[in-house]
């Protein structure tokens, strides 16, 4: 099988995070500049397959979109240019970040390490893909 890898993508910085190969347990890759994401990935697909992208779509409580929602689907469709053989699956990613936070609290991160703003992305991309994961029949 090959690894389901999650986005969670950003102005700024993108959170990574991947399945291993027989998509059981998700783990933070890496954080990215927004801007270097597709060479990242290009590299990353060059080394290790992957049949399925990821990727949070920010929405506010009542289902509407947010500010960020648009630069989503931009890089939605950057992904499917770039990579048209990929699926990209958009996934609601209310609460990962919030959830990132509580838990680097609950690992016993200290205040310092909690406010790299990287770390709470990769952590926020790990909760996305477990999420998909959890909500897959038979799991």
């Amino acid at each position: 099988m090959a690894r389901i890898l999650a986005i969670d993508y950003g102005l700024k910085r993108t959170g990574l995070a991947v399945t291993d190969p027989l998509q059981i347990i998700a783990t933070g890759l890496a954080t990215v500049a927004s801007g270097e994401l597709i060479g990242y990935l290009k590299q990353y697909f060059a080394k290790e397959p992957v049949e399925l992208i990821i990727i949070g779509e920010p929405k506010n409580l009542d289902d509407t979109d947010t500010h960020a929602t648009p630069l989503v689907r931009n890089m939605i469709k950057k992904l499917k240019k770039e990579f048209p053989q990929m699926p990209v699956l958009a996934v609601d990613e209310r609460y990962t970040s919030k959830m990132a936070s509580q838990a680097m609290i609950e690992m016993g991160m200290k205040k310092m390490q909690r406010r790299n703003k990287a770390l709470v992305d990769e952590i926020a991309a790990t909760i996305l893909l477990q999420e998909y994961l959890r909500s897959l029949p038979g799991s």
